[in-house]
């Protein structure tokens, strides 16, 4: 274990990166076990080979700037997808309406009948039903 330790000592390591690409090789994996062609069933090899790469590299600055390039695009992604699965989780409690002018999501309860709703951000008032 020390050994490498003492291996790792000024090398990039793992990161948001590096974890994405290694499960895209294994899901890769996963994918290309049918196929009996060889070439198909070595593209894996490609994301694996990428990780490896990234966690040995001594370059650690331009490893960052990957990683941060790489969380700019990854992040409204999954923020997106947790706003789905909120939504979802809240489907029997709320409803969801967009205000007319400005666009804004707005949250209101379920079962309250035909309501006025008043947006909080442009303060316009619309009609829904809940």
């Amino acid at each position: 274990m020390d050994r490498f330790k003492k291996f790792m000592i000024g090398r990039y390591g793992t990161d948001q990166l590096s974890l994405s690409l290694l499960g895209l090789g294994l899901f890769l994996c996963l994918v290309t076990m049918p196929f009996r062609f060889i070439l198909i069933r070595l593209i894996p090899l490609i994301p694996i080979v990428l990780c490896y790469f990234r966690v040995f590299s001594k370059n650690i600055y331009k490893r960052q700037q990957e990683n941060f390039k790489f969380i700019r695009f990854y992040t409204p992604i999954i923020k997106r997808f947790q706003v789905l699965k909120k939504r979802f989780n809240e489907r029997k409690t709320h409803r969801y309406f967009k205000c007319p002018s400005c666009k804004q999501t707005l949250r209101v309860p379920k079962g309250k009948g035909n309501i006025s709703i008043t947006c909080p951000k442009c303060k316009n008032i619309f009609h829904g039903r809940s």
